[in-house]
Protein backbone atom coordinates (compact mmCIF):
# COMPACT_ATOMS: atom_id res chain seq x y z
CA UNK A 1 0.00 0.00 0.00
CA UNK A 2 1.14 3.89 -1.20
CA UNK A 3 2.17 5.73 2.22
CA UNK A 4 0.45 8.86 0.57
CA UNK A 5 -2.32 8.53 -1.75
CA UNK A 6 -1.94 8.99 -5.60
CA UNK A 7 -4.84 11.38 -5.34
CA UNK A 8 -2.92 13.21 -2.75
CA UNK A 9 0.08 14.00 -4.23
CA UNK A 10 -1.86 15.69 -7.35
CA UNK A 11 -3.66 17.94 -5.31
CA UNK A 12 -0.06 18.70 -3.25
CA UNK A 13 1.41 19.40 -6.71
CA UNK A 14 -1.23 20.88 -8.36
CA UNK A 15 -1.32 23.44 -5.09
CA UNK A 16 2.74 23.80 -5.51
CA UNK A 17 2.01 24.64 -9.23
CA UNK A 18 -0.23 27.44 -8.29
CA UNK A 19 2.01 28.49 -5.77
CA UNK A 20 5.00 28.70 -8.00
CA UNK A 21 2.42 30.56 -10.91
CA UNK A 22 0.99 33.24 -8.97
CA UNK A 23 5.23 34.08 -7.44
CA UNK A 24 5.89 33.74 -10.81
CA UNK A 25 3.45 36.40 -11.51
CA UNK A 26 4.11 38.50 -9.10
CA UNK A 27 7.44 39.54 -9.65
CA UNK A 28 8.14 42.40 -11.30
CA UNK A 29 10.74 42.27 -14.55
CA UNK A 30 11.05 43.95 -17.01
CA UNK A 31 10.77 41.26 -19.43
CA UNK A 32 7.11 40.57 -18.60
CA UNK A 33 6.45 44.18 -20.05
CA UNK A 34 7.29 43.62 -23.23
CA UNK A 35 5.81 42.41 -26.05
CA UNK A 36 4.48 38.58 -25.11
CA UNK A 37 4.95 38.93 -21.58
CA UNK A 38 5.41 35.85 -19.99
CA UNK A 39 4.08 33.74 -22.87
CA UNK A 40 6.85 33.97 -24.62
CA UNK A 41 9.02 32.05 -22.66
CA UNK A 42 8.69 28.24 -22.62
CA UNK A 43 9.46 27.91 -18.88
CA UNK A 44 6.24 29.68 -18.38
CA UNK A 45 4.37 27.81 -21.14
CA UNK A 46 5.62 24.64 -19.45
CA UNK A 47 3.95 25.47 -16.00
CA UNK A 48 1.18 26.47 -17.39
CA UNK A 49 1.20 22.69 -19.41
CA UNK A 50 1.79 20.92 -15.97
CA UNK A 51 -0.53 22.92 -14.12
CA UNK A 52 -3.84 22.23 -16.32
CA UNK A 53 -2.43 18.67 -16.62
CA UNK A 54 -2.46 17.99 -12.51
CA UNK A 55 -5.84 19.88 -12.62
CA UNK A 56 -7.43 17.35 -14.87
CA UNK A 57 -6.07 14.66 -12.73
CA UNK A 58 -7.75 16.02 -10.02
CA UNK A 59 -10.66 16.05 -11.66
CA UNK A 60 -10.51 12.55 -13.16
CA UNK A 61 -9.80 11.62 -9.62
CA UNK A 62 -12.50 13.44 -8.35
CA UNK A 63 -14.99 12.18 -10.89
CA UNK A 64 -14.13 8.57 -10.33
CA UNK A 65 -14.95 9.41 -6.77
CA UNK A 66 -18.48 10.24 -7.41
CA UNK A 67 -19.24 7.75 -10.11
CA UNK A 68 -18.16 4.99 -7.91
CA UNK A 69 -20.78 2.68 -7.15
CA UNK A 70 -23.47 4.47 -9.86
CA UNK A 71 -24.56 2.78 -13.42
CA UNK A 72 -25.29 5.84 -15.11
CA UNK A 73 -24.13 5.51 -18.63
CA UNK A 74 -23.51 9.46 -19.04
CA UNK A 75 -21.45 10.24 -16.22
CA UNK A 76 -18.87 6.93 -17.11
CA UNK A 77 -19.07 8.17 -20.54
CA UNK A 78 -17.71 11.82 -19.24
CA UNK A 79 -15.25 9.89 -16.89
CA UNK A 80 -13.90 8.06 -20.11
CA UNK A 81 -13.14 11.26 -21.91
CA UNK A 82 -11.82 13.05 -18.85
CA UNK A 83 -9.25 9.91 -18.71
CA UNK A 84 -8.71 10.25 -22.34
CA UNK A 85 -7.83 13.72 -22.06
CA UNK A 86 -5.71 13.34 -19.20
CA UNK A 87 -3.77 10.61 -20.62
CA UNK A 88 -3.17 12.58 -23.90
CA UNK A 89 -1.81 15.28 -22.05
CA UNK A 90 0.57 13.34 -20.28
CA UNK A 91 2.20 12.23 -23.43
CA UNK A 92 2.14 14.67 -26.01
CA UNK A 93 2.86 17.93 -23.49
CA UNK A 94 3.59 17.22 -19.71
CA UNK A 95 5.80 14.25 -20.08
CA UNK A 96 8.29 15.98 -23.47
CA UNK A 97 8.12 19.58 -22.69
CA UNK A 98 7.96 18.98 -18.90
CA UNK A 99 11.45 16.66 -19.41
CA UNK A 100 12.76 19.02 -22.43
CA UNK A 101 12.60 22.54 -20.36
CA UNK A 102 14.22 20.79 -17.23
CA UNK A 103 16.98 19.12 -19.28
CA UNK A 104 17.83 21.64 -21.66
CA UNK A 105 17.45 24.74 -19.13
CA UNK A 106 20.01 22.95 -16.85
CA UNK A 107 22.61 21.78 -19.54
CA UNK A 108 22.99 24.79 -21.28
CA UNK A 109 23.03 26.55 -17.37
CA UNK A 110 25.70 24.47 -16.39
CA UNK A 111 27.94 25.19 -20.07
CA UNK A 112 27.04 28.95 -19.47
CA UNK A 113 24.12 30.11 -17.62
CA UNK A 114 24.34 33.42 -19.41
CA UNK A 115 23.29 31.97 -22.37
CA UNK A 116 19.50 30.72 -20.78
CA UNK A 117 19.74 32.41 -17.35
CA UNK A 118 21.90 35.59 -16.80
CA UNK A 119 23.02 36.58 -13.67
CA UNK A 120 20.90 39.25 -13.80
CA UNK A 121 17.51 37.55 -12.91
CA UNK A 122 19.21 36.20 -9.37
CA UNK A 123 18.11 40.05 -8.12
CA UNK A 124 14.36 38.84 -9.36
CA UNK A 125 14.19 35.24 -8.56
CA UNK A 126 15.00 33.50 -5.74
CA UNK A 127 16.27 29.88 -5.65
CA UNK A 128 13.55 28.14 -4.74
CA UNK A 129 11.59 29.52 -7.47
CA UNK A 130 14.19 28.98 -9.95
CA UNK A 131 14.36 25.17 -9.06
CA UNK A 132 10.15 24.75 -8.61
CA UNK A 133 10.43 26.02 -12.57
CA UNK A 134 13.51 23.96 -13.65
CA UNK A 135 13.86 21.53 -11.13
CA UNK A 136 10.81 19.91 -9.54
CA UNK A 137 8.97 19.22 -13.16
CA UNK A 138 10.65 15.91 -13.47
CA UNK A 139 10.34 14.40 -10.26
CA UNK A 140 6.89 15.64 -10.06
CA UNK A 141 5.85 13.90 -13.47
CA UNK A 142 7.68 10.79 -12.91
CA UNK A 143 5.49 10.40 -9.77
CA UNK A 144 2.73 10.46 -11.76
CA UNK A 145 4.04 8.00 -14.43
CA UNK A 146 4.73 5.71 -11.21
CA UNK A 147 1.27 5.92 -9.78
CA UNK A 148 -0.96 5.60 -12.63
CA UNK A 149 -1.03 3.93 -16.25
CA UNK A 150 -1.60 6.31 -18.52
CA UNK A 151 -2.53 4.65 -22.61
CA UNK A 152 -0.63 6.50 -24.95
CA UNK A 153 -1.90 7.52 -28.31
CA UNK A 154 -0.64 5.38 -31.51
CA UNK A 155 2.68 6.76 -32.22
CA UNK A 156 2.10 8.78 -35.37
CA UNK A 157 -0.29 10.45 -33.83
CA UNK A 158 1.93 11.16 -30.51
CA UNK A 159 4.97 12.46 -32.46
CA UNK A 160 2.42 14.68 -34.86
CA UNK A 161 1.49 16.26 -31.74
CA UNK A 162 4.72 16.97 -30.14
CA UNK A 163 5.98 18.23 -33.26
CA UNK A 164 3.30 20.64 -34.10
CA UNK A 165 3.80 22.05 -30.32
CA UNK A 166 7.32 22.51 -31.11
CA UNK A 167 6.61 23.96 -34.25
CA UNK A 168 4.34 26.26 -32.95
CA UNK A 169 6.82 27.79 -30.01
CA UNK A 170 9.64 28.06 -32.77
CA UNK A 171 7.34 30.26 -35.18
CA UNK A 172 6.24 32.24 -32.47
CA UNK A 173 9.69 32.78 -30.96
CA UNK A 174 10.10 34.24 -34.71
CA UNK A 175 7.15 36.41 -34.44
CA UNK A 176 8.36 37.68 -31.11
CA UNK A 177 11.78 38.70 -32.50
CA UNK A 178 9.86 40.14 -36.23
CA UNK A 179 8.22 42.31 -33.64
CA UNK A 180 10.62 43.32 -30.95
CA UNK A 181 13.77 43.18 -32.82
CA UNK A 182 15.69 40.79 -29.87
CA UNK A 183 15.00 37.14 -29.61
CA UNK A 184 13.35 35.39 -26.19
CA UNK A 185 17.13 33.71 -25.42
CA UNK A 186 20.21 35.46 -25.31
CA UNK A 187 21.68 32.37 -27.29
CA UNK A 188 19.79 32.95 -30.37
CA UNK A 189 21.45 36.34 -30.29
CA UNK A 190 25.10 34.41 -30.99
CA UNK A 191 24.00 32.30 -33.71
CA UNK A 192 23.93 32.75 -37.50
CA UNK A 193 20.51 32.24 -39.33
CA UNK A 194 21.57 28.84 -40.36
CA UNK A 195 23.14 27.60 -37.36
CA UNK A 196 19.59 28.62 -35.68
CA UNK A 197 18.11 26.51 -38.72
CA UNK A 198 20.15 23.71 -37.10
CA UNK A 199 19.42 24.34 -33.73
CA UNK A 200 15.70 24.40 -34.02
CA UNK A 201 15.74 21.06 -36.15
CA UNK A 202 17.56 19.32 -33.11
CA UNK A 203 15.70 20.72 -30.68
CA UNK A 204 12.49 19.93 -32.36
CA UNK A 205 14.24 16.02 -33.05
CA UNK A 206 14.99 15.92 -29.07
CA UNK A 207 11.50 16.58 -28.26
CA UNK A 208 10.24 13.58 -29.98
CA UNK A 209 12.75 11.66 -28.45
CA UNK A 210 11.38 12.48 -25.11
CA UNK A 211 7.98 11.33 -26.21
CA UNK A 212 9.56 8.08 -27.58
CA UNK A 213 11.33 7.62 -24.00
CA UNK A 214 8.22 8.66 -22.00
CA UNK A 215 6.39 5.85 -24.07
CA UNK A 216 9.00 3.37 -23.41
CA UNK A 217 8.62 4.45 -19.62
CA UNK A 218 5.38 3.63 -19.64
CA UNK A 219 5.10 0.78 -20.69
CA UNK A 220 8.28 -0.55 -18.98
CA UNK A 221 6.81 0.47 -15.80
CA UNK A 222 3.08 -1.05 -16.40
CA UNK A 223 3.80 -3.88 -18.12
CA UNK A 224 6.61 -4.74 -15.30
CA UNK A 225 4.02 -4.20 -12.40
CA UNK A 226 1.18 -6.82 -14.54
CA UNK A 227 4.28 -8.80 -14.78
CA UNK A 228 4.98 -8.83 -11.55
CA UNK A 229 1.56 -9.27 -9.91
CA UNK A 230 0.58 -12.13 -12.41
CA UNK A 231 3.94 -14.31 -10.96
CA UNK A 232 2.82 -13.09 -7.51
CA UNK A 233 -0.45 -14.56 -8.52
CA UNK A 234 0.89 -17.91 -10.08
CA UNK A 235 3.27 -18.61 -6.84
CA UNK A 236 0.30 -18.41 -4.56
CA UNK A 237 -1.39 -20.94 -6.49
Amino acid sequence: MALIPSQVLRVAILLSYFSILCNYKAIDMPAHQTYGGSWKFLTFINLVIQAVFFGVCVLTDLSSLLTKGTESREQEKQLRKLIGLRDWMMAVLAFPVGVFVVTMFWALYLYDRDLVYPRLLDNFIPQWLNHGMHTTVLPFIIIEMRTTQHQYPSRQCGLMAVCSFAVGYVLWMCWVHHVTGVWVYPLLEQISPLAKVAFFSCLTVLINVYYVLGEILNSYIWDGSKCGLYSDKTKAD
